[in-house]
């Protein structure tokens, strides 16, 4: 069987891999973008049926990048920039109260569908349930609605995925054919996951609410976002913040009023008369609300009666859990093809003429915009790099 000859091939249908293919047809050059699935963009659509969260607005946006050299890339195409691409597909936003950039419609949606009429529109070659099988030789090889297939590419761009959410497409199949290569690969693990939590008979009444007005802190980070209390654990953004120092095994600590110090906490609990039960000075005292209450009598009992030794308590309360949810249901995955096993544009160096792009490099941020605007960034300095090969080649 011959294999198609083609300028530029990119594998993966999802932001970084759009985003390469479109620098690549901007360049004027022929691409074909091979996407497993039947439709692309499975994750971001997902991740956009809460309120797609673009990118966020802060002072320093690159710090919450786990490795410096992403957070370089980023700072080549990040807030700024990440807005200006979604209003050049015409997609109105607005920015929230903590800085977050959502589309006025809230939805992925309309924009992938702009996002691929633009791509149709630059000559875009998009093949779905298109699946990357390995190497035979120098083409790669498909499996397609037609059969198997092998495409010679004179320059790629991977962009599949890391180990997360595998039902959507980023099931990490890749990893042996690049090992196989020499390309060095760290093992993947999961990032932005809940915490498994075994817990008592007593907090049935609660799963399901969300912990408002709360901070859990991990050594010197502290998260004061909003999570969720799930029959399996704890969840949600204020979890995600501080889920990767927990995993790597800091301990996690709950302070269920940070905005009173230990002392105003004490102060306020002494000024009951000791006549009142505990519950009743939990509550008055320092209104604490029942979920916060279950809280502490879950994981601080035996309560102290001293008011500083319960304030002490209070502030910060151990959280017992039995480590993270499993790499499948993380929102995002660490690790992947490390920063030694690429150029600074991002080729791979022991295979000439490939690019990688997106999760599948080594590199983790919390959710909040930040995991978006990196895998766009990284698309567009993959597609870039293969656009200026391709015209010298």
């Amino acid at each position: 069987m011959n294999a198609e000859t083609i300028p530029a091939l990119v594998i993966g249908g999802g932001p970084a891999g759009l985003m390469a293919a479109e620098e690549l047809a901007r360049a004027g050059h022929p691409v074909v973008v091979a996407e497993a699935k039947p439709t692309v963009a499975r994750k971001f659509l997902m991740a956009g049926k809460s309120g797609l969260n673009l990118t966020r607005v802060e002072t320093d946006f690159t710090r919450h990048y786990s490795a410096d050299w992403i957070a370089e890339i980023v700072r080549d195409f990040g807030p700024d920039q990440v807005q200006d691409f979604a209003r050049s597909l015409r997609i109105a936003l607005f920015t929230g109260s903590t800085g977050r950039v959502f589309p006025v419609g809230m939805k992925a949606s309309p924009m992938l569908r702009a996002w691929i009429a633009r791509l149709s529109g630059m000559g875009v070659d998009l093949r779905t349930r298109w699946r990357w099988t390995g190497f035979e030789g120098e083409a790669l090889t498909f499996d397609t609605p037609q059969g198997p297939a092998r495409i010679a590419p004179l320059v790629t761009v991977l962009a599949l995925g890391g180990a997360s959410w595998p039902r959507l497409g980023s099931d990490a199949a890749w990893v042996p054919w690049l090992a196989a290569k020499g390309v060095e690969i760290a093992p993947f693990r999961p990032a932005n996951m809940g915490l498994i939590i075994d817990w008592s008979p007593h907090m049935a009444p609660h799963l399901g609410q969300p912990v408002k007005g709360a901070a859990l802190i991990a050594g010197d980070r502290t998260s004061r976002g909003e999570f969720v209390l799930s029959a399996r654990g704890i969840e949600g953004g204020g979890v995600y913040a501080i889920a990767a120092a927990v995993r790597d095994g800091v301990p996690l600590a709950l302070d269920l009023l940070p905005d009173l110090s230990i002392d105003e906490a004490a102060t306020r609990l002494a000024r009951l008369p000791a006549r009142e039960s505990l519950s009743n000075r939990l509550r008055k005292a320092l209104r604490l609300d029942p979920v916060k209450l279950a809280l502490l009598n879950e994981w601080g009992r035996p309560l102290p009666s001293d008011a500083l030794a319960l304030a002490r308590r209070i502030k910060t309360l151990p959280v017992r859990h039995a480590g993270p949810r499993a790499l499948t249901e993380a929102i995002s995955s660490a690790g992947g093809i490390t920063r030694t096993a690429l150029s600074d544009t991002l080729e791979l160096t022991a295979l000439p003429g490939t690019f990688a792009a997106g999760e599948m490099l080594d590199w983790e941020a919390p959710t909040g915009g930040y995991l978006l605007t990196a895998c766009l960034a990284t698309g567009r300095q993959a597609g870039r790099a293969a656009a200026r090969r391709l015209a010298t080649a």
